[in-house]
């Protein structure tokens, strides 16, 4: 079969690079699909381009994932509407990703699509394609949603694949890495080139505001970490991995051993991962950065026990305060990811927060804290529509959730214009320090330069 992939523009000058998209293609490739990508990230093309391009091009399956999130959402109402309304489209229009995956219902019926692919795709979106192919009924395909006339079938989950090194890595050739591996990643230079990785699927943390809706954990060996890795360096000068894992750093065992495979290979190479601060100890942070780690990025969330329990984060703010210490030793960077309007928060709450990232900051990254958001398929989410804050997907997305950086459920006891005040307060706090340290760094230039005749300087520039 002829399956298009719709990569869609989000804006950014360079797009991180598809991994969930290409892992797709390089599954449905191996087992004799033809497989054509449509870059709208990279080339910026217009909704209605791909009106034109499907009326132009035949194909028997067109599909798009999306994650959770406002833009997503109105993005892919504006997909959909492209692919709609074209007079040659695909008889099966098929969506996946975290987005609809939750109510998989209200995205077929909003969006016009026919199939919903639940998690996990590389099993399904196969099975799937062998039962259109043998013109078989779909109820017996297990993770997919579909329409069948007036009604909305909705299988049971496909199976986790437990052994995830099974799975083909990503179809790299088919996609324009001289554009994807351009992303400037944390302390990278203009000598670096960066790519995404996966060494993990899943998290072994419950977090209540996370939308993951896979159970379990499973790892990749290490030595297939390296194989892959090895390949990217020699076939495309990758010198940067970013490990897009859920969380890379899972337990003391764990990181030692990625940590260890990476040294032994003698691959030299910069990456940064997600970590947790309860695994942030001296022993483990000194291992990372003799493996090339320049950068963490921490979960943080909140600065306060209370609203961390209630979170079920796992994690106390002395474990927070000793980690990052420990991290800010090693010379490796922390993301600090602070989210505010969680149950329990306060003004007092929000405070803790921004005197935390102020005493902290190593002025690698801009701060600022963003409010909680309840996105589908958390229990976060049910927990609001339990309460009487939220009464489904749809007004989540449609009423509710406007913007990540402004409030969509108010969790705590100010009203809406209290606790964006309070936000306003906070944020402008943390860009103040920013900006005020930016400028200490750019009079030092140009003390260097005018003082000291600094031949090496190179102009100002806000980059």
């Amino acid at each position: 079969m002829k399956i298009l992939f719709v990569v869609y523009d989000n804006g950014s000058y360079i797009h991180s690079f598809p991994i969930g998209i290409a892992y797709l293609a390089s599954a449905l490739r191996k087992n004799n699909h033809e497989v054509v990508i449509y870059n709208q990230d990279i080339h910026h093309y217009k909704d209605e381009g791909l009106t034109r391009y499907l009326d132009e091009n035949d194909f028997d399956v067109v599909g798009i994932g999306v994650i959770a999130g406002y833009y997503q959402y109105r993005k892919l109402l504006k997909i959909s509407e492209a692919i709609n309304t074209s007079s040659n489209r695909p008889k099966h229009y098929v969506l996946g990703g975290h987005g609809p995956t939750p109510d998989p219902e209200y995205f077929l019926n909003i969006t016009g699509a026919d199939i919903v692919v639940m998690g996990e795709g590389e099993v399904a979106f196969l099975n799937l394609l062998k039962a259109i192919e043998c013109k078989e009924a779909l109820n017996n395909v297990l993770g997919i949603a579909f329409k069948e006339e007036d009604k909305i079938i909705i299988n049971p989950r496909q199976p986790l694949i437990e052994d995830i090194d099974t799975i083909e890595w990503p179809a790299y050739d088919m996609f324009a890495i001289d554009h994807y591996r351009l992303t400037r990643s944390p302390n990278s230079t203009n000598e670096d080139f960066s790519m995404p990785i996966l060494s993990a699927r899943g998290c072994t943390f419950k977090c209540n505001f996370c939308y993951r809706m896979d159970e379990g954990y499973r790892t990749r060996k290490p030595e297939a970490i390296i194989e892959e890795i090895q390949y990217l360096r020699e076939n495309y000068g990758i010198n940067y991995i970013e490990f897009m894992d859920e969380l890379l750093m899972s337990s003391k065992q764990r990181i030692i051993e990625v940590c260890e495979a990476i040294i032994k290979s003698k691959l030299k190479f910069k990456w940064y991962c997600n970590g947790r601060l309860n695994y942030a100890k001296a022993e483990e942070l000194k291992l990372m950065k003799k493996a090339g780690c320049v950068f963490i990025n921490y979960g943080i969330e909140a600065f306060d026990d209370d609203v961390l329990r209630k979170m079920n984060k796992s994690l106390s703010t002395t474990q927070i305060e000793e980690g990052i210490v420990a991290t800010l030793k090693e010379r490796i960077s922390p993301g600090f990811n602070i989210i505010f309007g969680h149950i329990g928060d306060t003004k007092e709450t929000l405070n803790k927060g921004v005197e935390f990232l102020l005493k902290y900051d190593d002025g690698a990254q801009m701060r600022t804290i963003r409010p909680v958001t309840p996105y589908p398929g958390s229990p976060l989410y049910y927990h609001a529509i339990e309460k009487g804050l939220l009464k489904d997907c749809e007004d989540f997305y449609e009423n509710k959730h406007s913007n990540s950086d402004l409030l969509a459920v108010n969790f705590t006891d100010m009203t809406d214009n209290e606790f964006h005040e309070s936000l306003f307060e906070a944020n402008s706090r943390l860009l103040e320090n920013y900006f005020r340290n930016k400028k200490k760094s750019v009079i030092q230039q140009a003390r260097e330069l005018y003082l000291d005749h600094n031949v090496n300087f190179r102009g100002f520039r806000q980059t």
